[in-house]
C-alpha cells in the first residue's frame, strides 16, 4: 500500500501539495444542487457543520442549522447551497426534454450548452439545442433564442430510450461546468459559486471558531432553495431566531468587459464586498459600519456595491421575531447565474478573515448596541 501511495505522489507531484481550501471549492463547486435538489451538497457540509459544533439539526425544507456556543447573542450565518438548474419537463415522442427552468436564467445563457441529468441510474449528460446558422434565417441571427425554443438533447431517438436512461419528468438539470484554475492565476473558474462560495466560506468560519472560540452562539446555517424565492431562510430564520443575521453570497462585479460603472462597482480581486443595498435588503447601518471597523483593524480591504435585480437571505432573516439588524456580504463573482463564473482565491481567503473577526467582536453590549434605536 505504502509503494503504491508513494508512486502515486511521484506520478502527480502535487498530489503531496494539495490545497484543502481549492478542494473544498472545487468539490462544493462541481456538486449538483438546484433549488429543492440540494443532497450532494448537503453531503459535503453535514459532516464538517457536525465536527465543528455541538449542536445540528434541519428545518422541515432541509437546510442545516449547525450551532456553537450556548450562550450569549443569537447570531446567524447564512450561505445558501442551491444553484440555478432545471427540472425536466417533458419527452418528445423523438427523445427531446424541455425544462422547467429554477432560478433567474437570462434566455442567452440556455442554448447550446452542456449540462447534467441527475436521473435514477446515475447521471446522464445532455446538451441544449440551438438553432443552426446555416439554416437560421438572417433576420434570426442576432435574435434573442427563448427559452420555450431549447429542448434537452441525450443522443436517444425516441421517448422510451429517454427511459431506457433512467431519466423522466421531475428530475434535476444542472450545468456541466467543472472547476479549473484559470491559467495558474489567482483565480477559479467554476459553476454555482453563488452560493457555493459562501458554503465555504461558513465551513472554514466555523473551523477557525471552533479553535479560536468566540462570545456568541452562533447558529451556521445552510439554506436551500434560496434561488427560487428564500424559502429555505424563511423556515430556518423561523427557528433560529437570531439577533443578528449575516447572509454570506456570491457577489457581483462590474469589471468584467462591457460592464457599465453604475451596475456595479465591485472589481475581482479587490477583496470582500458589502451591500449597501440590494432590491431585498437594506443593511443595519450601525451593523455597516461596525465591519468597516473590524475590516480596518484586520487589514481586510471592503468594497461596497448597490445592486438592482439581487435578493439574499438577509431580507428574510431581518423580518423575523420583531426584527434583527443584518447584512450581506459576499465574495465579489464574476459572471453569476450562467455555466461557469470566476471568483478570486483571496477575495475569498479575506472574507473568511472578516467573518471570523466579525464575529469574534460581536459580544452581547456590541449586539445590543445594534439593536439600540433610541433617538
Amino acid at each position: 500500500m505504502r509503494l503504491l501511495l508513494a508512486a502515486a505522489l511521484l506520478a502527480c507531484p502535487g498530489l503531496a501539495m494539495a490545497d484543502p481550501t481549492e478542494t473544498l471549492l472545487r468539490d462544493l463547486s462541481n456538486a449538483p444542487g438546484p433549488s429543492g435538489f440540494e443532497e450532494a451538497v448537503r453531503a459535503i457540509m453535514v459532516p464538517r457543520m457536525k465536527a465543528a459544533s455541538e449542536d445540528l439539526r434541519y428545518d422541515g425544507l432541509g437546510s442545516v442549522i449547525a450551532r456553537q456556543g450556548s450562550s450569549g447573542p443569537r447570531v446567524m450565518l447564512d450561505a445558501h447551497m442551491d444553484e440555478l438548474g432545471g427540472v425536466l419537463r417533458r419527452v418528445t415522442p423523438d427523445g427531446f426534454l424541455s425544462m422547467q427552468m429554477l432560478g433567474g436564467w437570462l434566455d442567452q445563457a440556455l442554448a447550446g450548452q452542456r449540462w447534467v441529468i441527475i436521473g435514477s441510474k446515475g447521471p446522464v449528460h445532455a446538451v441544449s439545442s440551438i438553432r443552426d446558422i446555416h439554416l437560421a434565417a438572417a433576420e434570426e441571427r442576432g435574435s434573442l433564442i427563448k427559452r420555450d425554443a431549447v429542448f434537452l438533447d441525450v443522443g436517444a431517438g425516441s421517448a422510451a430510450e429517454v427511459a431506457a436512461l433512467g431519466i423522466a419528468p421531475g428530475d434535476p438539470v444542472v450545468p456541466d461546468s467543472g472547476f479549473e484554475v484559470l491559467n495558474g492565476t489567482a483565480n477559479y473558474a467554476g459553476k454555482a459559486w453563488d452560493d457555493r462560495v459562501g458554503c465555504a466560506v461558513l465551513l472554514m468560519a466555523m473551523e477557525r471558531l471552533k479553535v479560536t472560540g468566540h462570545p456568541n452562539q452562533i447558529f451556521f446555517v445552510a439554506t436551500v432553495q434560496e434561488e427560487i424565492g428564500l424559502r429555505g431562510a424563511r423556515t430556518a430564520t423561523a427557528i433560529v431566531k437570531p439577533d443578528i443575521g449575516i447572509a454570506i453570497e456570491g457577489g457581483v462585479t462590474g469589471d468584467a468587459g462591457g460592464a457599465h460603472p453604475e451596475e456595479s462597482q465591485v472589481k475581482l480581486g479587490h477583496g470582500p464586498g458589502l451591500f449597501l443595498y440590494d432590491s431585498s435588503a437594506l443593511p443595519n447601518r450601525k451593523l455597516v459600519s461596525l465591519i468597516r471597523k473590524v475590516a480596518g483593524e484586520a487589514g481586510v480591504p471592503l468594497q461596497f456595491d448597490l445592486v438592482q435585480g439581487y435578493g439574499d437571505d438577509s431580507a428574510e432573516m431581518q423580518t423575523v421575531a420583531g426584527g434583527a439588524p443584518t447584512v450581506n456580504l459576499v465574495v465579489p463573482a464574476r459572471y453569476t447565474h450562467v455555466h461557469t463564473g470566476v471568483i478570486n482565491r483571496h477575495d475569498f481567503d479575506q472574507t473568511v478573515d472578516l467573518v471570523v473577526a466579525l464575529l469574534r467582536r460581536l459580544d452581547a453590549k456590541t449586539v445590543a448596541d445594534l439593536r439600540d434605536f433610541t433617538p
